[in-house]
């Protein structure tokens, strides 16, 4: 009778205590400001690729197996976008570079560029893969991790949403190791990687006539072999055309961050509803398990363990009698509630994949102006791209009637290679 009282006890103690732990919002972080101005000719710019959204290729045909990740193909592929667009934000609310912007893939000659990839991204949780690399090659972050839960605090209101990321401190903790990577390099390294950058683009429009002023080592690193003269009329052509391609690049950065502007509230909306959902399939779950464990333990308790009363003690039987059936009715049922917190679990992460998927219906129906045509932001931004850079070195045939011819080097051009 002892031990059929205690299992009772457990049960019904386990069964109604539990706890519940309220999450706080975390600890903020914040780009790290520039306290001083920085001289123009070490101001870098910043690139900022679309992320690679993580989707994997062994299960890209599978939607179920990719719900089960929770992986929306077109809503990550969003995502990609968005994260890149909130990176460069933070990157240039900190006042720590020159231009940043949201690039396509094929735009590569900037001071420095960022690429990424998502690894894991949902209401509660953003994972995602870095690497920084400036224009001469030199690593800046090596494929480094950076992860982070999301801050509730954001999602207590439709301010709060729209005043902080969730998680800011993911984009945050991004932009000041790339500021501590910076602070690594000498002057001289800073203006080598502003050179560096204005030659490869050179060198890309005109190759005949603008080659063999960089050479690139074994590692893949680039140095400066010769400079043109700065009052060289070829390489005052190609600086007129560079600020075009610039402006171009502009365009795409806007298209980018109008895209986000038209999906913020529908994607803020989607996420906090994510995690709600997710909260809860976790709630319910944990729930399911002690319900289902401690409802069996109650039932077998009440079976098998041996009665306490002497054979001639009937009223003691009575009483053992009716705590079993007691034990195995609150068993059963405490079995049935665990069952049925499941199927409210299942129902909830339901509920996650149908926000994913009206979300990314959204999402694939965007289509944007670029330069008077209209296109859709997969894979549109790239061919765009290309068809400028086509463009310009249209534009530089056209200047130069179609002669390649070098421009001269400074005669200190040697001096001014060395340290890169």
């Amino acid at each position: 009778m002892k031990l059929l009282a205690i299992a009772l006890l457990a049960y019904g103690t386990l069964l109604t205590g539990c706890v519940v732990h309220e999450t706080r919002p975390l600890e903020k972080i914040n780009p790290v400001q520039a306290t001083q101005q920085i001289p123009a000719d070490e101001l870098l710019d910043v690139g900022v690729h679309v992320f690679d959204p993580g989707i994997p290729a062994e299960i890209a045909e599978d939607p179920d197996a990719l719900a089960k990740r929770r992986i929306y193909p077109d809503l990550r592929r969003a995502e990609a976008r968005f994260v890149a667009a909130s990176l460069s934000d933070t990157l240039e609310t900190s006042g720590q570079w020159g231009a940043v912007r949201t690039v396509p893939d094929n735009v590569q000659f900037v001071d420095i560029l960022l690429t990424g990839k998502i690894i894991e991204s949902t209401g509660a949780n953003l994972a995602l893969q870095v690497r920084a690399v400036d224009a001469t090659g030199r690593v800046l972050i090596d494929d480094r991790r950076y992860a982070g839960d999301a801050d509730v605090g954001s999602y207590k209101t439709d301010a709060a949403l729209k005043a902080r990321d969730p998680f800011q401190n993911v984009y945050s903790r991004i932009a000041n190791d790339l500021v501590a990577a910076r602070a690594g390099l000498t002057a001289e390294d800073r203006r080598a990687i502003r050179q560096v950058s204005e030659l490869r683009f050179a060198e890309d429009l005109a190759p005949s006539a603008l080659a063999g002023y960089l050479v690139t080592d074994n590692n893949g690193r680039r140095s400066i072999a010769r400079l043109p003269a700065e009052n060289d009329p070829l390489m005052q052509r190609v600086r007129r055309i560079r600020e075009t391609d610039a402006t171009i690049i502009d365009t795409l950065d806007g298209y980018y961050e109008n895209f986000d502007d038209q999906l913020s509230d529908a994607y803020d909306s989607y996420r906090r509803a994510s995690f709600e959902e997710m909260e809860k399939e976790n709630r319910l779950r944990n729930q399911a398990r002690t319900r289902t464990f401690l409802g069996a333990a109650a039932v077998l308790a009440s079976v098998f363990v041996p009665g306490q009363c002497a054979a001639t003690d009937y009223n003691c039987r009575r009483i053992e009698s009716a705590a079993r059936t007691a034990g195995a009715i609150g068993g059963t049922a405490g079995v049935l509630s665990g069952l049925k917190k499941y199927a409210d679990a299942k129902n909830a992460a339901a509920s996650v994949r149908e926000l994913s998927e009206s979300f990314q219906g959204e999402a694939a129906s965007q289509v944007v102006d670029v330069e008077g045509k209209t296109l859709k932001l997969v894979g549109s931004a790239d061919e765009q791209y290309r068809e400028w850079r086509q463009l310009l070195r249209e534009m530089h045939l056209e200047e130069t009637a179609g002669v390649a011819t070098a421009p001269q080097s400074t005669d200190d051009s040697a001096s001014n290679a060395k340290g890169t």
